[in-house]
């Protein structure tokens, strides 16, 4: 669900003297080890569409790389801001979209591979190599000359007969530049030049030691008679799990990288149930990967950050650039969906506490009041008892193979016209990874589409789009991207099926690819999900719609064994479903997202240090009226990699979740009335949202399509919060 951008010159935004910019240059030469031009990461991929040669990769020679691309990248820019011509549009704003394209090559395939692959010796180079880059971006960005050419033009902007997107790329840099510092005084620059690169480290070091406490708190299990409720592939993962960590006899239960753990919503021994769910919520307090000095000083930092660029505190500085514009404009929406959220989850645990009572009075046993560990338990009984299914019953319907091919694809091709190829002769960067070329609805290139839907140790947690290539007419290229899943891989042999959870995630994600394969803009810092954090998550929540459309679920949802359709009241039970749990899953989110805001509309005197953090957290909460105790915080501070493991990220803004799904479900009561799953519909938001880009306001691309403002009602329905 989370979108994480490519690596990129512009991706910080913060800058030097020109002395500093040539300095940086023969510093940079004089460190580089010397990589051929026909090496695989400095010369272009021949492959279809720029795909990288992942095979001939040596991970040793990233650093190298990357100091070779910050020197070419430094000359390029050295001769824009010390060009003798006076600053044109072309000399100026253009050459900066075209500087860096080696840079942005090798920052994006890093930054893939950190991601979905990482070992020791990429995440040493990435902790070496992140102050270096926030350096390069400061030599950049806090260059006078440089900035004096961009404002110049900026100031004559009305004489230039620019093209619409053409003026907008000039209106941006100039902010980019604004809010970089620009205009800081040099010794505010050089402070926040360190504290740029402090703020580098630090989220670097929150998101390897995050992944390193995942996989160290995996719950390991001494008897199989404790997995009851798991099936017989589920506990042979566990048992592969455990050999890999040379504990044959034993079962693991791995983690993923949110509170709640999917196995607690089929273990039937509540002890363990406990353990995991302990795991999991006590990961990075204290011990040997403990995140809360980390979390302190990363906000802290953003906070001053923020009062040196002449703002109140860090979520001011960032939501400025935002949809939303300020704080008040969160925190009142948050706000009003909190108590109707708490109140639906707290009608949902009595309907929890009355099974389990009678359960107990059933066996002649004690009662006991339902805890975090519990809900996922029950919760799923009550469905049975409600829906009379479970996830064992829709899990065979739902073959990976099914999901991709007949469900997202097939929507894919019913809406837009699109085909998909698989190019098995090109190879991911892992074996399980599937590379497909996208055909347009005219026969032509669309681009490339890799999925990557299996968990590993080495993967970070959630679910993600990632770009290896972004289009740009002025570039000449075409998209590249990639869905990465956290699936638990099968023994070999046995069939990927899925929950439905984890095939809603396959269309949210596919969502952001399509956002970016249909990108048709001019300039590179457009281009696909290049827009502002609560406007990117809309795409994919849209496309969430069609995994439960009727007429695809009916294409995918095929017994993976007899090729059966779903019966169509299992289906209907599937759909009816769909408002279950609401009160729950709003409520972690919400608390979630308050946190996050919490963490970062202080100023940064108000900043816990480390000692405090978890009562920090439990006051913001409180504070918040989503502190229900049995329903927690999707992610705790001390593994809530949103918001902390990035120097940009979610940080402020993990609201965009909800703010971008009230466009998202808007989106779907339109194609509720327009037809629905409609060849001229797909076309018709493709036209005017997902081909855009930021070329243009987002909210001006919503309400072109919509033919309105946002209205919060469709959300409202959809979450069952109201009456």
């Amino acid at each position: 669900m989370l979108i994480t951008r490519p690596l990129t010159f512009f991706a910080l935004s913060f800058m030097l003297s020109p002395l500093a910019i040539q300095q940086a240059v023969a510093e940079s030469m004089s460190q580089t080890k010397s990589l051929s031009p026909d090496h695989v990461l400095i010369k272009p991929s021949s492959l279809p569409f720029g795909l990288p040669r992942f095979a001939d990769v040596k991970d040793s020679d990233f650093e190298a790389a990357f100091e070779t691309a910050m020197a070419e990248h430094m000359k390029e820019i050295n001769s824009i801001a010390h060009s003798q011509a006076p600053a044109t549009f072309a000399n100026t704003i253009i050459a900066m979209e075209k500087s860096g394209d080696l840079l942005r090559r090798v920052g994006s395939l890093f930054g893939n591979l950190t991601a979905s692959n990482t070992n020791s010796e990429l995440d040493r180079i990435q902790a070496a190599t992140a102050p270096k880059l926030s350096a390069h971006n400061d030599a950049v960005f806090l260059d006078n000359t440089l900035f004096g050419r961009v404002h110049a033009l900026y100031e004559k902007r009305a004489t230039l007969s620019l093209d619409s997107e053409s003026l907008r790329l000039l209106e941006r840099y100039h902010l980019r530049f604004l809010r970089a510092g620009a205009q800081l005084a040099d010794a505010d620059k050089a402070k926040l030049r360190e504290m740029n690169k402090q703020l580098s480290t630090l989220t670097t070091t929150f998101k390897q030691t995050v992944l390193k406490g995942v996989n160290a708190g995996a719950v390991i299990v001494d008897s199989q008679t404790e997995l009851d409720g798991l099936s017989a592939d589920e506990i042979a993962v566990a048992a592969e799990a455990a050999k890999k960590r040379n504990l044959t006899g034993k079962w693991v239960i791995t983690l993923l990288n949110t509170t709640q753990q999917p196995p607690l919503t089929i273990l039937k021994n509540r002890s363990l149930r406990e353990r995991v769910y302990r795991a999991s919520t006590t990961r990075g307090v204290g011990g040997p990967f403990d995140t809360t000095e980390l979390a302190s000083s990363i906000a802290k930092i953003r906070a001053q950050r923020a009062q040196l660029m002449g703002f109140p505190d860090h979520a001011t500085y960032t939501l400025q650039n935002e949809t939303a514009l300020t704080p008040r404009a969160v925190n009142d929406m948050l706000s009003k969906l909190a108590p109707a959220a708490v109140a639906n989850a707290k009608s949902e645990a009595m309907e929890i506490q009355k099974l389990i009572d009678a359960q107990a009075h059933a066996a002649g046993t004690a009662s006991f009041q339902v805890q975090p560990w519990d809900w996922d338990f029950y919760a799923e009984q009550v469905r049975k008892a409600k829906y009379a299914f479970d996830e064992a019953q829709v899990r065979p319907y739902f073959e990976l193979n099914h999901v991709l091919r007949d469900g997202v694809f097939f929507a894919a091709h019913e809406l837009y016209g699109l085909s998909f190829k698989e190019r098995k002769e090109l190879t991911g960067y892992e074996p399980t990874v599937r590379v497909f070329e996208v055909i347009d609805r005219d026969g032509s290139p669309l681009g490339l589409f890799l999925c990557d839907w299996y968990a590993r140790s080495n993967k970070r947690g959630g679910a993600w789009m990632n770009s290896f290539v972004q289009q740009s007419r002025l570039l000449g290229t075409h998209s590249v991207v990639v869905n990465n899943l956290n699936i638990p891989r099968p023994p070999a042999g046995q069939p990927t099926l899925l929950t439905f959870d984890e095939v809603n995630t396959a269309f949210h994600e596919f969502g952001h690819a399509l956002h970016g394969l249909f990108s048709n803009v001019q300039y590179p810092l457009f281009s696909g999900t290049s827009v502002p954090r609560d406007f990117v998550e809309y795409p994919s929540q849209y496309n969430e719609m069609w995994a439960t459309d009727p007429r695809v679920l009916a294409n995918y949802a095929k017994h993976y064994q007899t090729g059966a359709a779903m019966p169509r009241e299992l289906m209907d039970k599937v759909l009816a479903a769909q408002k279950f749990n609401q009160g729950y899953a709003t409520t972690e989110y919400l608390a979630a997202a308050l946190l996050d805001q919490a963490w970062h509309q202080l100023p940064p005197d108000k900043i816990p240090d480390a000692k405090h953090v978890e009562e920090f957290e439990a006051q913001a909460l409180r504070a918040a009226g989503v502190d229900f105790y049995a329903v927690p915080s999707r992610y705790r501070s001390t593994y809530f990699s949103h918001i902390f493991d990035s120097a940009t990220g979610y940080s402020a803004g993990y609201y965009a979740y909800i703010w971008s799904e009230v466009l998202a479900r808007d989106t779907e009561h339109w194609f509720g009335t327009h037809g629905g799953l409609d060849r001229a519909n797909g076309d018709y938001l493709r036209a005017k949202v997902l081909s855009k880009g930021f070329s243009v306001d987002p909210l001006t691309l919503f309400e072109n399509f919509y033919g309105g403002p946002p209205d919060s009602g469709p959300l409202l329905e959809k979450r069952g919060l109201v009456n």
